[in-house]
Order: C-alpha cells, then sequence, then structure tokens
C-alpha cells in the first residue's frame, strides 16, 4: 500500500497509485509528437515511475502476496521512497494487525482506502527506518514469528494490516491485508486472460523495422511471451501482429519469425481480439450491425516475398531410392508457373495459433451498456456464437460488491465476467517493476481474490491483467503465477469456462462514448468515400484495404491514455484520405480555339496513385455548334500525367461553346471536380480559307500558263525570223547584181526613214 502525505496522514491504495501512474505518462505523452508515439514501439517495458516531485511515499508489502498458512510466520516489507530535495528523518515503523477479520469485500475496499471505522488492530511488531537520500528508496522489513499469540487461532479469513510511523506533520499509513487460507476449502477454478498486443500504431501493419525492434531479445512482444511461458495464462491476442509478419514473406525479420513461431507452439487456449485491439463499443454506437474486420491486406505484400523456393537437387538424390510403386494415371490440370507468387490468404494471415476460439470480444471496461452487449450476443461466426468479456462492474451484482461467476448470460449474450476488483490489483502488479512495490498490489489481489473463492459457489472466476504491451517478463509471469497459485484456485482454460455452468446477469447501463463513437462515425463515411473512388483500379482492394486496417489501428484501446496523440493521428489520417481522393483529376484547361470541323480535342489527366486507374472523360457542349464524343475511355498510367483525345466535329456556324468535363470510374462514380473549357468555333473560317487559297493557286496556275505561251510565240517568231533570213540570203545569190542593187536600195530607204524618226523625236514642234 503506497501512501504519499501532503502535510497530514494520507492513505491510498496500490491501484490508486498505479492511476496516478497514468496520469503522469498522459502528461508525458501530450508535450510527444504523436507521430514518436504511432511509429516507435518502446522496446523495453516502461520503467516504475517515480513519485511526484517534492513528495515521499510509504508502501506496506506483506510477503508471500499476503498468504500466511497456519505455522508461518508475517513478514512484511516496509519501503520509503523520496522524492524531495532532502534526506528524510529516521524513523521506527510500527506494524498491527486485525484480528478480527475483514467480513467482505466492500469492507476490503474500505479498508485499503484508509476508512479504519470500526477496524481494530494491534501493534505486533516494529521496524527501524534508516535516512533515506533525495531521489532515492530504502526497505525495511517486520516479522511476527509464527508462534507468536498475535497470529494463534486465527480463523480463515482476510485481516487488515496497518503499518504507520510519525513525522512533525502527522501520522502517514499505509494500509493492506493479511490472507489467512482454509485448510479444507475446495479449488475453485480461474481463468487469467493476458493480452499479447503492441502499442498503438496510425499504420495498418507494423513494419519490418519495428518489428525486428518488438521481437528481438529484450523486445516488447518477446518480454509478452516469455512471460506468459509456462504458465496457463489464456491468451488475448491481437492477430495485426501476426498479419504483420506474414505479409513479408520470405523479407520478413528472423526474430519475427523465430516469435511468430514461438507463439503458435506455445500451448495456452486463446482467442484473438479485434484486428489492432479496436475498442468494439463505438463502432457498434456508431450505427454498425457488428464490429469491423480487415477486408484485404493484399497491398502489404510484394510479390518477390511468396516466390516458392525449390526443391534443391540434393534433399531428391539424398538416400536410397525409393521402392518403385504404381503410379495412378494423374488427372490433366493446368500448367503452374513454378515461379508465380502464391500469397496466403487473409485468414492464414490472422491465424493466431491452433486451438484458438473465434467470435470473442472484450469491450473497454465500464463501456459495454445492454445495447452493446445484446448486439454483441447475436453475433455468430462460423456457426459458433459469441462472448463477450465483461468487467464485473458492468452488472448487477458485481456494482453492489457480489462475486460474479465468470460464465453468465443476459438474455441471448453468452458472457465471460471477469472480476473487476482482482484484475485491477493484478494490472496494477503487472506493471511494476519493484518486487517491495508489486508485492503490494499482489497482496491486495490476494486478498479480493480469497472473498471471490469463498463467495463464487464453486462456480469458476475470470480475472485479466489489463491492457499494457509493456511489461517487463519478470513482472508479467509472477502476477500470472500469483493469480494461479493463490489458495483454492486451479487454473482453466478458456474452453472449461466458456463450458461452466451459467448464471443470468442484469447489464447495468453504461455512459455513451460519445466523442470515439463521433471519431467512428467520421472514418466510416470517409472509407465509403474511398471505396466509391477505389473503382477506378483493376483490385480495388489496394486502396480499401489498408483504409481498413488503419481505421481499426486508429480505433485501438491503446490509444485511451493518449488522448493528444490521438487526435492527431485521426486528423492526420483524414488528411491523408482527402490527398488520396484528391489524387486524380483533370489538369485545367486553358481557353481553346477551334478552326475545322473534324478534329480532336486534347486534355490531360494527373494520376498520383502509384497504381495505373481506369477512367472514363465525359465532355458534354452547353450547345449544337460542337458533336462531342461524350465518353472517352482510358488508362491513366501511373504517377504521371496522361493525355485523351476527344473527338469533335463542328456543325454550322460560329460562336463560344463551354465542355464540361467530368472524370468517372467505370462504375459510374464521379472522380476529382468538374472542370469547364470554353471553345472558339471558327469552322467557316476553313472554307473561307480554302476559297482564298484556291483562288490564289488558281491564278498561280492561270500566270504560269499565260507566261508559258508567252515565251513559246516569243521564241517562235525568233525561229521564224531566222527562216525568212536564210531564204533572202539565198534570193540574192541567186540574182546576182540586180539584187543587191535593190538590196541596197531598201537598206538606203531604211536609213533615211530612221535618220527622219530621230530628228521628229528631237525636235517636235520642226516636226510639226
Amino acid at each position: 500500500m503506497t501512501v504519499i502525505p501532503s502535510g497530514r496522514p494520507a492513505r491510498r491504495r496500490a491501484s490508486r497509485a498505479a492511476a496516478v501512474v497514468v496520469a503522469i505518462l498522459t502528461a508525458l505523452a501530450l508535450v510527444t509528437p504523436a507521430g514518436a508515439l504511432a511509429d516507435t514501439p518502446t522496446p523495453s517495458p516502461t520503467p516504475t515511475p517515480p513519485i511526484p516531485a517534492g513528495t515521499t511515499a510509504f508502501t506496506l508489502t506483506p510477503i508471500s502476496n499476503g498468504v500466511v498458512r497456519p505455522g508461518d510466520p508475517l513478514v512484511v516489507s516496509l519501503t520509503l521512497q523520496n522524492e524531495t530535495l532532502t534526506p528524510t528523518a529516521p524513523v521506527t515503523a510500527t506494524l498491527a494487525l486485525g484480528r478480527t477479520a475483514l467480513a467482505d469485500r466492500t469492507a476490503l475496499t474500505a479498508w485499503l482506502d484508509g476508512e479504519e471505522a470500526g477496524v481494530t488492530t494491534q501493534a505486533v511488531a516494529t521496524a527501524a527506518m534508516e535516512s533515506v537520500p533525495s531521489g532515492s528508496s530504502r526497505v525495511a522489513s517486520a516479522r511476527v514469528e509464527s508462534d507468536d499469540p498475535v497470529l494463534k487461532g486465527l480463523a480463515p479469513g482476510v485481516y487488515p494490516l496497518r503499518a504507520t510511523y510519525g513525522t512533525p506533520s502527522g501520522t502517514v499509513t499505509s494500509t493492506s491485508a493479511m490472507v489467512v487460507p482454509p485448510t479444507d476449502g475446495d479449488e475453485v477454478g480461474i481463468g487469467v486472460v493476458v493480452p499479447i498486443t503492441a502499442d498503438p500504431t496510425t499504420r495498418g501493419l507494423l513494419t519490418a523495422d519495428e518489428l525486428t525492434e518488438l521481437t528481438a531479445p529484450g523486445g516488447a512482444l518477446t518480454a509478452q511471451l516469455d512471460g506468459v511461458e509456462g504458465t496457463a495464462a489464456i491468451l488475448a491476442v491481437d492477430p495485426a501482429i501476426p498479419a504483420a509478419i506474414r505479409v513479408l514473406g520470405s523479407s520478413a525479420p528472423e526474430t519475427a519469425t523465430a516469435w511468430l513461431e514461438r507463439l503458435e507452439e506455445l500451448p495456452n487456449s486463446r482467442f484473438a481480439l479485434q484486428f489492432g485491439d479496436a475498442d468494439v463499443v463505438p463502432q457498434l454506437e456508431s450505427g454498425l450491425a457488428r464490429p469491423l474486420a480487415p477486408t484485404s491486406l493484399s497491398a502489404y505484400m510484394q510479390p518477390a516475398d511468396f516466390v516458392p523456393v525449390p526443391e534443391s537437387d540434393s534433399d531428391s538424390d539424398s538416400g536410397s531410392a525409393p521402392p518403385p510403386q504404381a503410379t495412378p494415371t494423374p488427372t490433366p490440370t493446368e500448367p503452374v508457373d513454378p515461379e508465380a507468387p502464391v500469397y496466403p490468404t487473409l485468414p492464414e494471415l490472422l491465424d493466431i495459433g491452433a486451438g484458438s476460439r473465434t467470435a470473442v470480444y472484450w469491450p473497454v471496461a465500464g463501456t459495454a451498456g445492454p445495447a452493446v452487449v445484446e448486439s454483441l450476443g447475436g453475433i455468430r461466426i462460423d456457426d459458433q456464437s459469441s462472448l463477450t468479456l465483461l468487467s464485473s462492474t458492468s452488472t448487477a451484482a458485481g456494482r453492489a460488491g457480489d462475486t460474479v461467476p465468470a460464465h453468465g448470460r443476459a438474455g441471448d449474450a453468452d458472457l465471460l465476467v471477469y472480476d473487476a476488483d482482482v484484475s485491477d490489483a493484478l494490472a496494477a502488479a503487472s506493471g511494476l517493476e519493484e518486487p517491495p512495490l508489486r508485492g503490494a498490489a499482489l497482496a491486495e489481489a490476494t486478498a479480493y481474490l480469497a472473498f471471490a473463492t469463498a463467495e463464487s459457489g464453486g462456480a469458476p472466476l475470470l480475472v485479466n491483467l489489463g491492457r499494457n504491451p509493456d511489461r517487463s517478463r519478470v513482472a508479467l509471469g509472477t502476477t500470472i503465477g500469483a493469480a494461479t497459485s493463490a489458495p483454492d484456485v486451479t487454473p482453466f482454460t478458456l474452453g472449461g469456462l466458456a463450458n461452466s455452468a451459467v448464471s443470468a446477469v442484469e447489464i447495468e447501463d453504461a455512459p455513451e462514448e460519445t466523442v470515439r463513437t463521433d471519431v467512428a462515425s467520421a472514418l466510416l463515411q470517409d472509407e465509403g468515400e474511398l471505396a466509391r473512388f477505389a473503382t477506378i483500379l483493376d483490385d480495388t482492394s489496394l486502396l480499401t484495404g489498408p483504409q481498413r486496417a488503419e481505421i481499426l489501428q486508429l480505433l485501438s484501446t491503446g490509444w485511451l491514455a493518449d488522448d493528444a496523440g490521438w487526435t492527431a493521428a485521426i486528423s492526420d489520417h483524414r488528411a491523408a484520405t482527402e490527398a488520396t481522393l484528391d489524387s486524380v483529376g483533370l489538369v485545367p484547361t486553358s481557353e481553346i480555339n477551334l478552326f475545322g470541323s473534324n478534329v480532336g480535342l486534347r486534355f490531360w489527366v494527373r494520376n498520383d496513385l502509384p497504381y495505373p486507374v481506369n477512367l472514363v472523360l465525359y465532355v458534354t457542349p452547353d450547345n449544337l455548334r460542337l458533336n462531342v464524343q461524350r465518353a472517352n475511355p482510358l488508362v491513366a498510367a501511373a504517377g504521371s500525367n496522361s493525355r485523351v483525345e476527344v473527338p469533335v466535329e463542328a456543325r454550322v456556324g460560329n460562336g463560344e461553346v463551354t465542355l464540361e468535363l467530368q472524370l468517372r470510374s467505370r462504375a459510374s462514380v464521379a472522380i476529382g471536380d468538374p472542370e469547364s473549357v470554353d471553345v472558339n468555333v471558327r469552322a467557316e473560317w476553313e472554307s473561307f480559307g480554302l476559297a482564298a487559297l484556291g483562288v490564289v493557286v488558281g491564278g498561280l496556275l492561270l500566270l504560269g500558263v499565260v507566261r508559258t505561251v508567252l515565251r513559246l510565240r516569243a521564241r517562235r517568231r525568233g525561229v521564224d525570223a531566222a527562216a525568212d533570213g536564210a531564204v533572202g540570203e539565198g534570193s540574192g545569190r541567186a540574182g546576182g547584181e540586180s539584187g543587191d542593187a535593190a538590196a541596197d536600195g531598201a537598206v538606203g530607204e531604211t536609213s533615211a526613214d530612221a535618220a527622219a524618226d530621230g530628228r521628229a523625236a528631237r525636235d517636235p514642234e520642226e516636226t510639226s
């Protein structure tokens, strides 16, 4: 029992001290980046946090978990922790024992809370406690021998213990209890549930690096298996952990593969938690008929990691050849590619080992009301009815302080009810590293368990160690051992509890988880939008599978201790979903001038996904100037911009046309925002241009013809003139001198005419 004084005597149960620890961890989480919390699992158990600065803590711990059988001495340890700035003064502590057994668990709770009314004790031993330096702790012990009269004659029961010491500011007190077990009591079955989980994450599955760290020697997952190995604990396994290992195939870390083989070989009975240990209550309160389950994990698998390894020739040739046997005629089958990857199925990925029971749900304590229990009770998986683990405080009998047997039924809902008082003390003990502090919590658990076994009527009981992935193997194993070796109990398996006698229970109302329910509703709405968007893929599970896995991880119960980190993780996830929904769309297009009647308009589609997508571009004009091909299928390449050409035909008339563009999947789901493009249609300019071009070409052709004709005529005249000259020369030679004289006369005449023309040109007036 730990006490933190503040100017006057103070008393507090060890479980409440654990609540202070949780508060400290939460405060630390508020200043830690969300990504660090989500992405970096703690490889080693978290050490016992110090008490608040400026305080001291005094803890009474009975040895042997408080069990004192007839003939045994009473031995206790007294621990004083000092977180003040000065050493404590030496003190003498007094141990007192009440010889009247506490009446019931309600009286035990009151005593541990420091309510001493009606309880009489007597001093039985003292212990000298030395000065404790600042920031340190010291342990002293006190002992009452077995032959001391104070121990003789004690009947079986739970007896109050108290240790005190005086200070100038008052008396410091720590309380606990001692259990005297019956010598002839009947054994009662007990099941101890131990979760096998990892720290919460924002991704759908743990990465290879995280698995390497968690499954290494000293890693958190390794410590959990170390703690449960050799015990009769019932394992509650998060199936996301084996799935994270199996999706890596041949590239899985060796330590992770060995860890998985070890988990599968453990003989413990077990059941699967929801994927990621998701909280079932907000899912049902958001309107779901049953809790979510993974849909596909194929997006996390790489083909190269699942190619079958061929058997070596040496294996086939080793040893002597077997005797020949008659071989039946094989049935013809389709050839199988030996290098084709062979992927495990989803059930194979999620398998947690042989002997596991399906359809088991474990809501967070105090959150499941009648409606949730009824919904869970109506679920059947593989023809097996569901089992719901419920806190005893969620039942009317448990809330009244009575013991509730493990196997219960509320209406048609089958329940496994765990004892809240015992479970809280065990959970606190399993998270403490210092043996004296852990022993104080174990003594509380043993005292509550003594009342439970006496009041159960012989029916088996159920307890659990709480959800805490960061426990040491020593603390975990010690706590399990304390529960299963308590007086008058015998370990039970999950099947033994489920097949035990059933008692009717009444479920108490529980407050609605409004915040977490609202978040679950928002995540489910986003998932629906992404599922419609995913119809652009040949395999929609490449997007929907990781989305479902991430939603379940974000609803993990592990986030309950880190509200700030959870809020940031939800915000980041929703932003990532929006980015995915915006990863495919039309590239904006500027105004288009269309010259011609039959052309193709080009548009561009952006695809930021790592997968090719199937799309249809729908184009709708706002008037009849353009005749457009409305539906235009295309495949947009991964991580690039792809072009799509839309055939159009301009009709008679010019003007402006606005084209409405919308991408859709082949399932007619709108993808991205619509776009509009203005097109200036100038279809008649084509006719005018052709006519003008024809005129120009025709004119050029005509000019060429004319020039050709003129050249031919000129060339012909030159030929004729040459021919005439040749004829004249021949005649002169034939006519003799008379011809020459005539020629000379003609020349003289011509020269006289030319001279006259020259004079006329020089003197027009004279000429006139």
